[in-house]
Order: structure tokens, then sequence, then C-alpha cells
């Protein structure tokens, strides 16, 4: 197989799976929580993505297996095969229901500026679009894909660069005030809080892991795995920590509050009019785009790697010169329906909670297997009491603020448990 992927592609791949929605959504919920603290929490969000991302270059680096969390579970735990099933298809239906929300997002933005902005049916059509003109661009290049991903990823990270440059200038005469409103804020916000707004933003660094769906067409997997990932979670971190500082030294709490993921939209166009607010909607744009084709990239090669052990349909395992053909068209089938459906935010909820899970079972099979992997007993401890931390917290906030689409969610698990004991079952799996 060729190897097509760099290291600039790779850190495209991984930047372009973190920054979707994700900065344009948690913006509102973080300050309603913890008001000026917002970026601090959101920075700590990335702490814990720095310890899901330890063990995952770990793993990664050692296995070297595009299946990443559902092969690395399955390889360090061989002889439990409804567990590796069960992870195979929690975190497959994650990613899809990501990809499902990353295209809702990028078609809720890119019409905003028509009459029939606010038709359903239209958001849903255009939504459907770009997931099959990705869809097609994923069947017909890697290297193709890889060279797209650059200019989406690039393009985007110029853009947000430009907007936070403007915020935090137009942010700069609140600056000295700025001490005070924080101390307030600590005062009347608790470390549980903080905890919280980290644990829920957390949902925002994910996608770094789909560099290493790609290793099989990587250059130099060693090296380039830990770089682009580290690098890439940097990158994110620093973007999103500036625009937060900016948003809330620039844009009303309350109107952060109120307009929701076009809070940062809304803000652009008072303070620099129309323009602004076209600029955001562009970066918008960019960031879901990219997401999706890097969310399709990566999530395909590990169906199809499920899909080979026999826990999925064996048709999704078959590949055209190295590219998983059925498992790319049935993704965007599954996506698609799920628009046509609706409810997309409470099936993202279950894809941040799913996330949050199974990097915490990552750190295990790391802890697992440390002396092969070369991991820090210290560090990978830490990952496990943050990330287990991080799972209990945004559940605790999903049966506090949301009970019922805790439900839904609770419901889902079990719909997809079924499916994955039915296959573990009657589908007898190849050895690990």
């Amino acid at each position: 197989m060729s190897k097509n992927l760099g290291y600039k592609e790779l850190i495209a791949i991984a930047v372009g799976g973190m920054v979707g929605g994700g900065i344009f959504t948690i913006l509102g919920i973080s300050v309603s929580i913890v008001g000026s603290l917002a970026p601090f929490a959101i920075a700590l969000g990335a702490v814990l993505a720095f310890f899901a991302a330890y063990s995952y270059v770990k793993l990664g680096i050692y296995y070297q297996d595009e299946g990443a969390t559902y092969a690395f579970f399955r390889r360090t735990y061989p002889h439990s095969a409804l567990a590796s099933s069960l992870i195979g298809w929690y975190t497959i239906f994650g990613y899809i229901s990501t990809l499902a929300l990353y295209a809702y997002t990028f078609s809720a933005y890119s019409i905003s500026g028509f009459e029939q902005a606010e038709s359903e049916l239209l958001r849903k059509g255009v939504a459907i679009a770009i997931i099959w003109l990705f869809t097609a661009i994923n069947l017909w290049s890697v290297k193709g894909m890889g060279k797209l991903e650059d200019l989406l990823v690039y393009s985007k990270l110029l853009i947000l660069l430009l907007i936070s440059v403007v915020l935090i200038y137009h942010g700069s005469d609140h600056l000295t005030g700025f001490s005070q409103i924080l101390v307030e804020d600590f005062q009347h916000s608790s470390t549980f809080d903080i905890l919280i707004v980290s644990s829920v933003t957390f949902v925002a660094y994910e996608g770094f892991q789909l560099v290493i769906n790609a290793v099989n067409e990587m250059e130099h997997p060693h090296q380039n795995i830990p770089r682009s990932i580290y690098t890439a979670l940097i990158i994110v971190a620093l973007i999103y920590f500036i625009i937060a500082l900016g948003v809330v030294l620039s844009i009303p709490a309350q109107a952060l509050i109120d307009n929701k993921e076009y809070a940062l939209a809304s803000g652009m166009r008072d303070i620099m009019g129309v323009w602004g607010q076209n600029l955001v909607i562009g970066g918008a744009i960019l960031a879901t785009a990219s997401a999706i084709n890097g969310t399709m990239f990566g999530s395909s090669r590990q169906m199809a790697r499920i899909a080979e052990d026999g826990y999925l349909p064996s048709q999704l395992a078959h590949r055209n010169a190295g590219i998983p053909t059925y498992a790319i068209l049935s993704m965007a089938t599954i996506a698609s329906l799920l628009l046509l459906i609706g409810g997309l935010r409470l099936i993202l909820e279950f894809g941040s909670i799913t996330f949050l899970l199974v990097s915490l079972l990552m750190a295990i099979a790391n802890f697992t297997i440390r002396a092969k992997t070369h991991a820090s007993t210290l560090l990978t401890l830490l990952a496990m009491g943050g990330l287990l931390l991080g799972t209990g917290m945004i559940l605790y906030y999903e049966f506090q603020t949301q009970p019922l689409q805790l439900l839904f969610i609770l419901i889902l698990y079990l719909l997809l448990s079924l499916g994955a004991w039915g296959y573990s079952y009657f589908h007898p799996s190849k050895e690990a």
C-alpha cells in the first residue's frame, strides 16, 4: 500500500477531526456555567484530551493497527469477544452520529444568509448532499483526500486566527477590569462547575485518534503518530483558549448564552458588521467540511477493520486499491438516515459520552501492557483517574440538565449492545 500521508497531512486530519462545530457550540454552555472562567475550563478539557491521547499514542505505536480504539482493546484482551464487539459498535455509531451532526452544522451555516435558512427540509437536504460529496472524494483517492484536507484545515486555521486577533484587539479595552470579573466568577463558581465544563467541552477535542486510522497510508508511523497527534492537540488547545478569551472579553455573557451556536457569529457582527459575521460563517463552513472529510476517512478504516474480524457484515471489509469502499458508503447512508430521522443533538451526546468511555478503556488497556508500550505508570494512572472523573462529570451533567436525553442514550446503548452481542455470538471472529 502506497504511503500517501506525511506529517502535514496527518496534522490536517487530526485538526480537521477536532475543530468541527465544537468551538461554535461550547462557548454558550461554558459561559452559562462558569462565566469568564470559560477559557480556563476549556483549557482544562485539553488536559483531559492529552491524557486520552497519551494512551492512544502508546498503543498506536505498539500495535500500528488502523482499527485503533477497537483493535487496541481486541488485541490487548484477545479472549474478550463480546467486549471487543461492544466497543466496535459503540465507537462506529459514535463516529456516524458525529458525522451527521457535522453535516447538519455545515448546512445550518452555509444557508444562514438565505430566506429559507430556517427550513428544516432544506437544512437536511444540504447536509445529506455534503456527506455524499465527501463520500465521492474519499472513494476517489487517498492522496486527493489528504490534499483537500490540507487546504480546508489550514484555511480555517487562518480564519480562526484572524477571528482571534479581532476579538482580543476589541476586548483589550476590558482587560483592566477582567481580573476583578475573574475573581467574582471564581467566587460564584465551584471547582465542581469548572470540572463539569471541562468534561462537557472535552468533546470539542474529539478527532485526534483519526490519525491512527491512517496508519497503513502514513509515512514513518513511529515518528508521525506521536508528532502529529501532540502537535494537533497543542494547536487546537491554543485556538480554543484564545478564541474563548477573546469572546468573554468582547461579547456580553448573556448574548453568548442566548445565541448558542450562533453566538460567535452574532458577536462578530456587532464588532465588525456583516463582514465579521460572514467571516465566522466561512470559518464554520470550513471547520465542519474538514471534520466531515477527516471523520469519514478515519472511521471508515476502523469499520472495515471491525468487519474483517467478523463483528460487522463481512462486505464492509471490502477494499478497492486500499480504500474501504463499502464502509464509506455504509457510513454515508446511515448518517443520511440519521439526518432524515432527526434528533441529532441527542445522538451527539451519545458520541460525547462514548468518546470519554472508550478513552478511559484505552488508558486501562495501556496500563495493562505498559511494559510493552513503554508507558509511564504515573502518567497512565493519572490518565485513568482524569478520564474516569470526566466520564462521571458528563453523566452527572446530563442527569441534572437533560434526564430524558440521558434515558435516550441508555436506550441507544441497549440497542447497540444487542446488535454487538448478536454478532459476537452468531459470527465467530478471527483470532486477534
